[in-house]
């Protein structure tokens, strides 16, 4: 049975490359004439999860005919599409499933403003009215539903899932130590309900999202926060309320949209998809400049040597691959400052010192701007720190300086499996780690102890860098999370702003006028599936790991879909990423 297995994955894998070289080709050959047509309508569409940047395997997704979107491409194309006497005007359709992230929102309005400043117009279209959809799309000139559009407009609801009740009917033991009380990542293992921190820091995090939803409603759709307070109360409602109420301009279905914004005299609405315009290179538009800021892209969770795909925990970020980068940067002579972008929930200790350590070595040479997305939290903002500024979106979710560690005992699992250990030890304290029993009280102690002064330690660096007292470093960490806006008043952060603040303040940083243009680089750099395999690139192999995790992330959606009768994500209010 194993050979068996074996022989299909080795098969399986084969045949993924095969069609992915052969895609791959004709996909460069596509690329080398991207022909962008007058009077176009550049089309975003959001139906998934929104990535940062591309995660590793995501080439080859679209080379599969499962083209993924990303924050970042969003941004580049409003703002190519901005200049591009080609590009009419934007529509950005959003679907029921589209999960985008309050700080990603944040950043796609601000490119928004960007882009009608120039006189051309963004159309949003709805297949679900949500809380979400509604903030996603509040910029846009005219915000369009489905006449059939479910409408759900309610407050906001965090849950917190807590498996200890399954892990003691298995016989798994969480030996865990967590500094402190606010990190409450480990709550999850440890207890069946949210621990009194836990719950204040969540509290404080819904009154952010609350504050920044009315100020968003009540600037771009004029709707005071007692109307939407009254709909809220309501919450369910028809597609023709919700066009009634204000919270849509307009009711079509995409075929009557595209009548609409569609010229006299063709006969069906020109546009061009967001993954192609992608193609379009930003310097053929004219931005560009003799000097060039790098954009150093860090996403996903901090694990291991190399950026990566688990198959069940998605995107993760390795010290190799991001250290690389910064050190390609810093060492060519071409680029004046660099912008490290980070959208993390932390990880692992190690690879984050590793990471803040070339960050600061690169910040010596050439001036370094941590830019903060969606999450820069734990590890996530640990490799942020030693940049020279910071910056972070009003609604980025930062801080959460604290750590989890410890161990599992699995040995009731064991019992109930019938698996047993026996063991020869040489020298003391050889099974501390054990997975079959728990700690003495004696290893438990110097353990804590142990991870105190771990702790201690990158408390003490923080304080340094910040240039705050212990004591206050203290009083801002024991796992507490924040908001970007928070972390501006209480000094974790310089400034609050967006990408494109980041690279203004690195051009500042760098001695570069304000309105010299500059050429924009991001690294690591796009590369097709062919240049991989030709070039011995190891993370060609990320492509079957890619896939496996959206089959089976899309696998576990749909049987939810189906055991529930519900819309997977269409009445999904608040996607916050992971808060600790």
């Amino acid at each position: 049975m194993k050979r068996f297995f074996s022989a299909f994955l080795g098969t399986f894998t084969a045949l993924v490359l095969m069609v992915a070289i052969v895609a791959s080709v004709i996909s460069w050959m596509a690329k080398s004439s991207v022909d962008v047509p007058d009077d176009a309508y550049l089309l975003i569409d959001l139906f998934d999860v929104l990535p940062e940047y591309d995660p590793p395997g995501t080439i080859q997704e679209q080379l599969m005919g499962e083209p993924t979107e990303t924050l970042q491409q969003i941004l580049t194309n409003l703002d190519k599409a901005g200049i591009d006497e080609r590009i009419k005007g934007v529509i950005l359709r959003v679907g029921p499933e589209a999960r985008v992230g309050t700080a990603a929102i944040e950043e796609i309005h601000g490119a928004i403003a960007r882009l009608q400043k120039t006189g051309k117009k963004v159309y949003g279209w709805t297949q679900a009215v949500t809380t979400r959809s509604s903030l996603l799309l509040a910029a846009c000139d005219e915000v369009i539903a489905l006449p059939v559009a479910p409408v759900l407009f309610t407050g906001f609801d965090i849950q917190t899932t807590h498996i200890k009740r399954m892990l003691d009917k298995l016989g798994i033991i969480a030996e865990l130590h967590k500094i402190k009380d606010f990190k409450s990542a480990a709550e999850m293992l440890m207890r069946e309900d949210m621990s009194e921190p836990a719950r204040e820091n969540r509290r404080w995090i819904a009154d952010e999202n609350w504050t920044m939803f009315i100020k968003a409603m009540q600037t771009y759709r004029n709707i005071p926060e007692e109307k939407i307070n009254a709909l809220m109360q309501q919450g369910l409602m028809s597609a023709e309320e919700a066009l009634k109420n204000g919270l849509v301009d307009a009711l079509m279905y995409w075929s009557q949209l595209e009548a609409k914004l569609k010229q006299a005299e063709d006969e069906e609405l020109v546009k061009i998809s967001s993954i192609q315009y992608a193609d379009v290179d930003p310097l053929d538009l004219g931005l560009q400049g003799e000097k060039t800021i790098v954009v150093v892209h860090a996403q996903g969770m901090i694990q291991g040597r190399k950026n990566d795909v688990n198959p069940i925990f998605g995107t993760q970020m390795g010290y190799e691959s991001v250290c690389r980068e910064l050190r390609r940067a810093r060492l060519d002579k071409e680029v004046a400052a660099v912008v490290f972008r980070i959208d993390s929930g932390g990880g692992s200790v190690v690879a984050s010192d590793i990471m803040a350590h070339e960050v600061q070595i690169t910040d010596g040479i050439k001036p370094v701007v941590a830019s903060m997305a969606n999450v820069a939290a734990s590890g996530g903002y640990y490799i942020a720190y030693r940049a020279r500024k910071i910056i972070a979106n009003t609604m980025t979710i930062t801080g959460s300086i604290g750590s989890i560690a410890g161990k599992f005992n699995l040995k009731g699992l064991y019992d109930t499996l019938g698996i047993t250990h026996d063991h020869v030890t040489k020298g003391p304290n050889a099974t501390i780690f054990s997975d079959h029993r728990n700690f003495t009280p004696e290893e438990r102690e110097r353990f804590e102890q142990y991870h105190w002064s771990g702790f201690n330690q990158w408390l003490q660096d923080v304080a340094k860098y910040r240039k705050m007292s212990l004591e206050q470093a203290e009083q801002l960490a024991h796992g507490r999370v924040w908001t970007g806006r928070q972390t501006k008043e209480n000094g974790l952060i310089d400034e609050i702003g967006d990408l494109n603040r980041a690279v203004e303040l690195a051009k500042e940083l760098a001695g570069i006028p304000a309105t010299e243009q500059v050429t924009i680089k991001h690294y690591p750099e796009r590369k097709d599936l062919l240049d991989k395999i030709l070039n011995q690139d190891p993370s060609a192999t990320v492509t079957t790991r890619r896939m496996i995790h959206k089959l089976v992330k899309n696998e576990i959606n749909t049987t939810l879909h189906i055991l529930t009768k519900m819309p997977q994500q269409a009445f999904q209010n608040l996607a916050y990423g992971d808060l600790n």
